[in-house]
């Protein structure tokens, strides 16, 4: 997608999700334009003490608490006057696809993200996608949706920038495959008995990126890497065999791509997201970025070793899903979400979050070109048969220790 930049001298930002990782560091992005950047919307779900305090700040046109509740039960006296509340999803849409709107950062985390990148392709705008999965869900209608309404869908995550930006070496009938960079998380080298162990600490605490709990944990899993597999089918209109993945622990090296002659073309630069965020906002210009840069002055070395798919069996997931399509995207993510919340709160065990996800996959009624209301609706459904599983698995498993005792 190689459009012009808009001959605006500021460039009106809505940033979906603000008070996240993504959108905190995207704000950093913005205050080092210059200018260039104004902060327009802000929206946020939970933290609406950090939502205030960045309106505060910025002074943006709205701000969005998608909460209903909350947003009623919160004190918004300190809300400058200059700037609107709007609140639930509602809000979300009517911000994304606001006319004076020229950018979406959609950096919501999880299916909560969906309507409103939604809204904002509908509308045609320039969408910088850090919300995987709109694509993982949803990915035949928002690509087809982005052709109809002239919408650009340019990537965020770190490995689809980086394949985007290594893709300008070659045509689209040039590329053998694209190899997508997994640091490996904090249990690339643990085994199949320490891993029944790991606690929520351990696989928060991540060597190389600072992130939220749930991309965290995804990380920890591989499951992000599944995930980013799917998008990447979507993105870059690829076949599944067409897509590999490597383990990079350095996560200096953000993605691969290899030519039909053999060439690979890599991107490669610190781990900070504030440098794929700018990019996106600002192709096909690139400017001075606040994110840090690489020390080629200071000696390092860059590793390489393929996935262990035994170890990792999330990575089988992402392939079969992006193989299948169909419904089975919204399963997986809907029944991941479910599964890393309950092992954060200690009710299941790292190992179980694959187990969930594999048996919402076997049981859900499969479909193969749904449309958005029957995704929405499975959505749900994947959610509460996930609690049920593993309610009744919980509920197994303390039966049968009564018995041992």
């Amino acid at each position: 997608m190689r459009s012009s930049s808009s001959s605006k001298s500021s460039q009106n930002v809505v940033v979906l999700g603000a008070t996240g990782s993504i959108g905190c560091s995207t704000l950093d992005v913005i205050r080092a334009s210059k200018g260039a950047f104004t902060p327009f919307a802000l929206t946020a779900h939970g933290r609406l003490d950090d939502l205030l305090k960045a309106a505060i700040k910025y002074q943006p046109k709205y701000i969005v608490a998608s909460d209903d509740a909350a947003a009623q039960a919160f004190d918004w006296s300190q809300l400058p006057p200059e700037t609107t509340l709007l609140t639930g999803t509602a809000g979300l849409q009517e911000v994304a696809a606001h006319s004076e709107a020229d950018i979406i950062v959609s950096a919501i985390v999880g299916r909560a993200g969906l309507e409103g990148t939604f809204a904002a392709i509908a509308a045609g705008k320039r969408v910088a996608l850090a919300n995987k999965e709109t694509l993982v869900v949803a990915g035949h209608l928002a690509t087809k949706l982005a052709q109809e309404s002239g919408a650009e869908i340019l990537p965020v995550d770190s490995e689809h920038s980086a394949i985007f930006q290594a893709l300008m070496a070659g045509s689209e009938t040039d590329v053998r495959k694209v190899i997508l960079t997994a640091s490996g998380g904090p249990f690339r080298k643990f085994t199949q008995q320490q891993l029944l162990k790991v606690t929520a600490d351990e696989a928060l605490d991540h060597p190389t990126w600072k992130m939220g709990p749930k991309i965290t944990v995804d990380s920890a899993t591989m499951m992000n890497k599944a995930l980013e597999l799917i998008e990447a089918k979507w993105l870059f209109n690829l076949k599944v065999d067409q897509i590999d993945v490597v383990v990079h622990p350095q996560s200096i090296i953000h993605s691969i791509v290899e030519f039909v002659d053999g060439s690979m073309v890599a991107q490669m630069s610190p781990p900070d997201m504030r440098m794929p965020i700018q990019l996106a906002m600002t192709y096909p210009e690139r400017t001075e970025c606040p994110a840090r840069k690489l020390d080629l002055t200071t000696a390092f070395s860059l590793e390489f070793e393929p996935p262990d798919y035994e170890r990792f069996p999330a990575l089988k997931l992402g392939k079969e899903v992006a193989e299948r399509g169909g419904t089975c995207g919204a399963v997986l993510n809907a029944a991941n979400e479910v599964a890393v919340q309950q092992f954060l709160e200690g009710k299941i065990r790292f190992v179980d979050i694959y187990r969930v996800c594999r048996h919402l996959l076997d049981e859900h009624p499969f479909e193969s070109n749904p449309e958005l209301t029957r995704l929405l609706e499975l959505d749900a459904w994947a959610r509460e048969e996930s609690i049920k599983w593993i309610t009744c698995c919980l509920r197994q498993a303390k039966d049968q220790a009564c018995s041992n005792t």
